[in-house]
């Protein structure tokens, strides 16, 4: 027998490949040969974002199939995306492996697979090669979507998804309320593309069923409810290239690692870091009330703004920001986010609440402050401040907007409150444990033996 060929293919967006990269570098370090899918797209974007010490392609190999759009088609679009992605990618998917297993020594003989892409199942199943479901979110979230039958049943959702009225609803007593209005289907997009990510939520439930392992990017401390609602999730998080002594790969936009330099000129516990992952996109008001609430701590602080960050393509920031700020404030367009979170110089985290985001602050054991935009971010909110307290969430005026007074209130309150950090850290052990012997660690173990035992 030779050594076992894994495929691993993540949805197409930066939150899923890079925990799944992650898993395929876990893979490697255990003696599995990986081959990473990427959509032609992403794949360029994450080969061009690598650095020149990067050896990342020489212990992983990476390869490509079209997503289906044109390559100036807005892949933020996630009803446009997810809808290419079902009716092209099944065919270059299995058109891939098929030339792939042309090599007897190389063949695949596992796919490894976002939930998110259950067509992959039926591919796999097809061309009879062994099946495991990733799922990088919340065991809470993909508990949620095994769970539409009943909540079609209860009458908390239409047949479209849309919720009937704006209640809170719990999957058991042990795990945290959910908004009907916040379900992750409810937040993304128009109705057309809610209807669409619905629908993807229903397939997957069917497709996963073909799977022979379902694992999570958590652990059992983090999320006791739902691993003991769902048993057949297992959780193997959080994942983090620190657990490996490496560095994270995956990312879609070249890290700016001169803010390593800056962090180690600053006081230990003083700096606040914002960062709102790949997706949120500012209005301009907003977006100035973020930085002059940043102003008003008097503080320093390291906040990451992409180049698509807000509706206004030139000079977003308020008028004489940047020289007031010039000596405490650092602005970067990406930054290596966990090197970043892991420096003593980090007091809290101004956050989406990205569950990668999320599980990257706890390793760290870091205080949030939580900014929600869209998808999962509400119910990893809801976590963080209800179910962990080891966050707190800002309050909109009248107007929508999070005013600069606020921000600078909270940011206060984080910091003052030493019970934060004190939750935070004890979070921090417990998690850790899970990935340094304890139930991720086993259930992990557990997975590379069976991809390596092919009578299992």
């Amino acid at each position: 027998m030779g050594i076992p060929h894994v495929l691993a293919i993540p949805y197409p967006a930066q939150g899923h490949v890079i925990p799944l990269m992650e898993v395929s570098l876990w893979l490697v370090k255990n003696g599995v040969k990986v081959t990473f899918v990427n959509t032609d797209f992403n794949h360029n974007r994450v080969v061009k974002a690598f650095s020149n010490s990067d050896d990342i392609q020489e212990l992983v190999n990476m390869v490509s199939i079209p997503d289906g759009l044109e390559c100036w088609d807005d892949r933020n679009e996630l009803g446009k995306l997810t809808k290419s992605i079902f009716s092209v990618m099944p065919g270059e998917l299995e058109a891939l492996i098929t030339k792939i297993n042309r090599s007897e020594n190389d063949e695949i003989s596992c796919v490894v697979a976002d939930e998110s892409m259950g067509w992959a199942f039926e591919v796999a199943e097809k061309m009879k090669l062994r099946r495991a479901a990733f799922w990088p979110a919340t065991a809470a979230l993909l508990g949620l979507g095994f769970s539409i039958p009943k909540i079609l049943d209860e009458g908390i959702v239409d047949s479209n998804g849309r919720p009937l009225k704006n209640q809170m609803i719990q999957l058991s007593p042990k795990m945290p309320a959910m908004n009907s209005m916040h379900f992750i289907w409810t937040c993304i997009g128009d109705q057309a593309t809610q209807k669409i990510i619905f629908d993807v939520f229903v397939k997957n439930k069917k497709s996963v069923k073909l799977a022979d392992w379902i694992i999570c990017n958590s652990s059992e401390d983090l999320e006791p409810g739902a691993f003991s609602l769902f048993p057949n999730i297992l959780p193997i998080g959080p994942l983090l290239a620190s657990n490996r002594l490496g560095k994270s790969a995956g990312y879609f936009w070249p890290e700016d690692n001169a803010c390593l330099d800056w962090l180690n000129q600053k006081p230990k516990n003083s700096v606040i870091y914002v960062a709102f992952g790949s997706f949120t996109v500012f209005d301009q008001t907003q977006f100035e009330e973020l930085a002059l609430g940043l102003e008003l701590t008097n503080r320093p602080f390291l906040w990451v703004v992409r180049s698509d960050s807000t509706d206004k393509a030139d000079k977003p920031y308020p008028k004489g920001f940047q020289d007031r700020v010039h000596s405490r404030g650092k602005m970067v367009g990406w930054t290596p986010q966990q090197r970043v979170l892991s420096h003593p110089s980090i007091a809290c985290f101004i956050s989406h609440c990205g569950w990668n985001s999320t599980i990257e602050g706890i390793s760290n054991g870091i205080p949030f402050l939580c900014w929600p935009y869209f998808a999962d971010q509400f119910l990893n909110e809801s976590y963080i401040c209800e179910d962990w307290k080891v966050g707190l969430g800002f309050k909109k005026d009248e107007n929508g907007v999070i005013s600069q007074e606020e921000i600078k209130n909270k940011i206060e309150q984080i910091l003052e409150d030493k019970r934060y950090k004190e939750r935070a850290l004890n979070l921090q052990k417990k998690t850790m444990d899970n990935v340094r012997g304890g139930c991720s660690y086993k259930n992990f173990i557990n997975f590379i033996e069976w991809i390596k035992d092919e009578k299992k």
